[in-house]
């Protein structure tokens, strides 16, 4: 398989897609076995292409923000791997000082938003961050993340609406993996092209192989180029499949392991893990010595997390409101 970027670059798609890939294996480990992680937990194996591209086309200074299917885009973005696993086990040394679980990861630090549990909420902040950049004066961009049940909400064609008429560079990100929760698009819409939502603000629109990071990122580059020169937003719809349930609860009955087979023939990891070996990017003991660090990594992070302290009992209100004296708090 020929290669369409630099060495450097698959290497670091392969580490990065692999330690998504092996962190939410292990959570996922951690919720069934131990009993440790509680709560919702919706987890992103299958769609780490979608991370990765968007990584490789975009710079540290953009911003992010999603919906509760987090952990991987957190972790691409940025967030430590110790903070992200404190947080599923409600430590205070979590990236949310352990108040916001699976679905509520942040990383202010370095430009990750969320994580919003509310279907298509963050869709509007998306575009109020990029508001503000565009007031700053800076070139930044954000790249705001929504499922195919998302863009079935309101909030969806009022931000468009705004996001055109002001030219926010804000790339509008809806990460198709085929199903709300357990109801296909199909089901659900007479408009089953996504991207074609973008025709009625006349904004630029395009539909991407989101099991490749080389189409993701040549295609997220496209909406990073047009919004940094002012052209405002862009729709991405990026075809993916997530190869657990919506939730772990999800028994998945809506599909069949015959549909799940044909997409695991396309994983993303191993896609990247091909041509990497054919154009001698590596040998496989140097891919071993990269999974072991992976795997170093991860373990490491749930060390942190069971060694790491619970909140104090003070910490219920901090972060809730800003001024513990604002008159419409009710002692």
């Amino acid at each position: 398989m020929a290669a369409k970027f630099s060495k450097d670059t698959y290497l670091y798609w392969y580490e990065l897609m692999q330690l998504i890939r092996q962190f939410e294996l292990m959570a996922e480990e951690k919720y069934k076995m131990d009993g440790k992680i509680r709560g919702f937990f919706h987890a992103y194996i299958g769609q780490e292409a979608i991370a990765a591209g968007c990584i490789t086309s975009t710079r540290p200074e953009d911003l992010m923000i999603t919906a509760y299917r987090d952990h991987g885009l957190a972790i691409a973005k940025g967030v430590s791997v110790n903070s992200c696993m404190a947080e599923l086990y409600g430590k205070a040394t979590g990236c949310a000082k352990g108040k916001g679980g699976s679905m509520h990861f942040f990383g202010k630090d370095v430009g990750f938003f969320g994580g919003h549990g509310i279907v298509g909420a963050q869709i509007g902040t998306g575009a109020g961050l990029a508001f503000a950049e565009k007031y700053r004066g800076t070139d930044n961009v954000v790249l705001c993340y929504f499922g195919d049940g998302a863009a079935r909400q309101g909030m969806l064609h009022e931000t468009f609406n705004l996001a055109m008429l002001w030219k926010l560079p804000v790339i509008f990100i809806c990460e198709n993996n085929n199903y709300a929760m357990g109801t296909s698009v199909e089901r659900t819409s007479n408009v089953i092209d996504i991207y074609k939502l973008a025709d009625g603000y006349e904004m630029p629109a395009d539909t991407i192989d989101g099991m490749s990071p080389e189409n993701v990122h040549e295609g997220v580059s496209r909406a990073v180029k047009r919004a940094r020169e002012k052209g405002g937003p862009t729709l991405l719809e990026i075809k993916t499949y997530r190869y657990k349930g919506h939730s772990i609860s999800d028994p998945q009955k809506y599909r069949t392991k015959e549909e799940v087979d044909i997409y695991k023939s396309k994983d993303p990891i191993q896609m990247v893990l091909k041509t990497i070996l054919e154009n001698k990017f590596a040998t496989q003991e140097e891919i071993d010595v990269i999974n072991k660090r992976v795997d170093q990594i991860v373990e490491d992070s749930v060390k942190f997390a069971e060694e790491s302290p619970w909140p104090d009992d003070d910490e219920v209100l901090k972060d809730v409101y800003v001024d513990q004296n604002y008159p419409f708090i009710i002692d």
